[in-house]
């Protein structure tokens, strides 16, 4: 038995990165899986890989942000997990970020989150049935660094609705908690260092020694987690959001 056997579970922002590996291992524990993206070619791969239904979706539109939690319940009847996986994170400080960068990343990181959450709790409540949501959050919910500053924001949002949902659920036997990622090894790093960091080939091995674990995080430790936090071995947590990462908030040397 998988941890997630006969579960239906929800991934938003599951065609590539830490949503693609939460799809790979919510399949391998023995789920039914609904996964939405933006890009066509990419989501249709992964879902020939596993099995799982692939949505197309722009999670900026509060409509399908909850269109995902629509086609799981129409395809299998109910929902029982949520992960809200999609991230924006376009660079942007307090100077120099535009109203429409800043709109953004609140529709990508925050807003979606919410509308996603609300879909998948009304079908929960109206069938007087337990449900999981984990929503990957950042390490910059926090605070972040100067070039992160819608980011951060709308992060450190999406924490705090994470205990806010958690706390007004939590009489509904419906469990909200939340995973601060630090720095992780994903295709859309990648990108970004490229893009914004004007980064080589050799970034990663950089990364990875300027880093205690000597590595970034794994997409597929985080999934790992991901679905423990989904699954009934985590017994009654709620409202938690837990630093996943090598950095250790309020250490000091």
């Amino acid at each position: 038995m998988g941890l997630l056997e006969d579960k239906v579970v929800l991934v938003n922002g599951g065609s590539q990165g830490v949503g693609a590996a939460v799809v790979r291992a919510a399949v391998r524990e023995g789920a039914s899986v609904v996964f939405s993206g933006r890009r066509a070619d990419v989501g249709e791969k992964l879902a020939a890989d596993t099995g799982a239904r692939f949505v197309r979706a722009d999670l900026s539109d509060p409509a399908q942000a909850g269109d995902g939690v629509v086609q799981a319940v129409d395809a299998h009847g109910r929902i029982d997990c949520v992960v809200n996986a999609a991230g924006l994170t376009s660079r942007g400080s307090l100077l120099d970020t535009t109203p429409e960068l800043f709109d953004q990343h609140m529709a990508i990181n925050l807003r979606a989150p919410f509308f996603a959450m609300q879909a998948a709790v009304a079908d929960m409540t109206a069938r007087k049935a337990p449900g999981t949501v984990v929503n990957i959050i950042s390490n910059c919910a926090h605070g972040g660094p100067p070039h992160l500053a819608p980011y951060s924001a709308a992060k450190a949002g999406l924490a705090g609705l994470t205990r806010n949902a958690a706390h007004a659920h939590r009489w509904d036997r419906i469990r909200i908690n939340g995973l601060n990622i630090g720095w992780t090894d994903t295709e859309g790093e990648d990108a970004t260092q490229r893009a914004f960091h004007d980064a080589g080939d050799d970034w990663r091995e950089k990364a990875a020694q300027s880093q205690p674990m000597g590595k970034l995080g794994q997409v597929d430790e985080i999934a790992d987690f991901v679905v423990f936090l989904l699954s009934d071995r985590s017994g009654v947590v709620t409202g938690s959001v837990i630093d996943w990462d090598q950095i250790v908030f309020g250490g000091q040397d």
